[in-house]
């Protein structure tokens, strides 16, 4: 295959980003509200300790799955002009490392079950040990669709593995009215993925052989590794100190707050990244173009994302009852508390994209290390206090940490912090204040949940529009936003960003 059947079609780009945008947002959407009907009725259908059990090994295949991709899906996403010998080599990588870590994830299952003291934990750790290959196999397929920018194709297939997933799982119950249900649709929604990547990619490995000059690749993705390693951290050490001293009820709460309010956010902005990375590693060479691009996108993530933050986590107490059920009320105080995290996390998130696409890996990498350090800490600090204290602690580490990350991306690059800074203002102080105003009117809410929630959230959305158009970058943001056609324009110098 030569390399030109790696790349998108000369001149598609602003075509390409625009589309890609709109159907990745599509996807999003449906996979958000999957993701949402999935933990209603999986909440219903089995017990918090169901979950409990899972969520205790969650932590151990998350830190597994750090090394399998080896970062080598973003060095082919990256990199300007790739060769069919180089993905080969890199897919042979893939498979190697991910049948080898499915083998110690068997491995180590005793050892995770011993240290919670929970033998069911023994046989599902070694079988996610499945999924670790599944996704091993399709790595360098899904970098080439990305590279391509079939965005299209990328979403239909995301829509599909999660619609599959959830599926999977409520007919389990069925079945087996237990953990194993959570399992089944995960590995349903890791198996089809590959099979379509294959089938779309249109590319085919051959046998593996050493390829010259591959290191600079490899020392690429290194660095991504490296950030996953420190990132792992700070995302899954709150599980584990919560299962091992305050035990699987309390993670159980903490679990579901947890996938009831950030995961959903994580689940907009990391597929954006599909978009925006090979977008921006395009554009690295063209400042203006590259600052713009980012600064059409992340102000439109903040208008969607932060207002339904700030509503879901004032109305926590009514909210995680009607939604979950009243035996998960003693989550409502932990969700609370994660949604001032969740006020940030879709501003800081992107910041992944720029080191990315800069080709700054060392840089993402000590960036990964301040955050699991100073995340650890928070859960040191919190843990005394129950699964309520880390969640505390975890958000007011966000708040510490925001404007160091902002002003260590803009050392380098076309985007510094006063770009970020000036764009996002309105948003994140508009959700603030709209979650103070959804506070205080909560109260004379005394409608039925359904009828208080709608009005919770429109008084959310429009407190968080009504302050943003006291700012030119919000009333900007704003007019993007109604008058956006996908496909034209999306990288265009918008007015006001110099």
């Amino acid at each position: 295959m030569e390399t030109s059947a790696f790349d998108p079609p000369e001149g598609s780009l602003r075509k390409s980003v625009g589309r890609g945008a709109a159907v990745t947002a599509m996807a999003q959407g449906v996979r958000v509200a999957t993701q949402i009907i999935s933990v209603i009725v999986l909440s219903r259908l089995l017990s918090p300790q169901d979950f409990g059990v899972v969520a205790m090994c969650a932590p151990v295949l998350a830190f597994i799955a750090l090394f399998q991709d080896f970062g080598l899906t973003q060095a082919t996403i990256q990199k300007t002009g790739i060769r069919h010998e180089e993905v080969n080599y890199l897919f042979w990588i893939n498979v190697a490392v991910s049948t080898l870590l499915a083998c110690v994830l068997a491995a180590s299952a005793p050892l995770v079950a011993a240290f919670y003291g929970e033998p069911r934990v023994t046989g599902l750790v070694a079988a996610f040990g499945l999924q670790i290959i599944a996704y091993g196999l399709g790595a360098q397929h899904v970098a080439l669709l990305t590279r391509r920018m079939e965005f299209t194709r990328l979403a239909i297939i995301d829509i599909a593995s999660a619609v599959l997933g959830v599926a999977v799982s409520i007919l389990w119950t069925f079945i087996d009215r237990s953990y194993w249900a959570l399992f089944a649709g995960t590995l349903a929604s890791a198996v089809l993925p590959t099979l379509c990547y294959w089938y779309f990619s249109r590319w085919r490995p051959g046998l593996p052989r050493k390829v010259d000059g591959i290191g600079a690749l490899v020392n690429f993705g290194a660095g991504i590794t490296g950030f996953n390693f420190a990132n792992f951290f700070a995302r899954n050490l709150d599980n584990v100190l919560i299962g091992k001293y305050w035990g699987e009820a309390q993670l159980g709460l903490y679990d579901r707050a947890y996938k009831l309010l950030l995961f959903p956010l994580s689940q907009i902005t990391n597929p954006l990244a599909k978009v925006m990375v090979p977008a921006l590693s395009r554009l690295k060479d063209e400042p203006d173009r590259y600052r713009s691009a980012y600064l059409r996108v992340m102000p439109l993530i903040l208008l969607v994302a932060l207002p339904g933050v700030a509503f879901a986590a004032a109305m926590a107490d009514t909210l995680i009852p009607f939604v979950l059920g009243e035996q998960w009320r003693g989550s409502a105080p932990i969700f609370l508390a994660l949604g001032f995290a969740g006020l940030l996390q879709p501003l800081n998130n992107p910041a992944g994209w720029l080191f990315v696409s800069q080709g700054r890996s060392g840089d993402f990498m000590r960036w990964g290390i301040v955050t699991a350090v100073t995340s650890v800490l928070a859960f040191a600090i919190g843990l005394p206090y129950g699964a309520l204290g880390v969640a505390v602690a975890y958000a007011i580490s966000e708040y510490m940490r925001t404007p160091f990350l902002w002003l260590y991306v803009g050392r380098h690059g076309p985007l510094k912090a006063s770009h970020v800074l000036h764009a996002a203002l309105p948003f994140v102080l508009g959700a603030h204040l709209a979650f103070g105003a959804v506070w205080l009117v909560k109260p004379m809410l005394q409608a039925p949940p359904v009828v208080a929630l709608a009005a919770a959230a429109a008084l959310s959305y429009a407190a968080t529009i009504v302050v943003a158009l006291a700012f030119s970058a919000g009333r900007e943001a704003l007019r993007e936003a109604l008058r956006l056609i996908p496909a034209r324009g999306f990288l265009a110098a918008p007015s006001g960003v110099k």
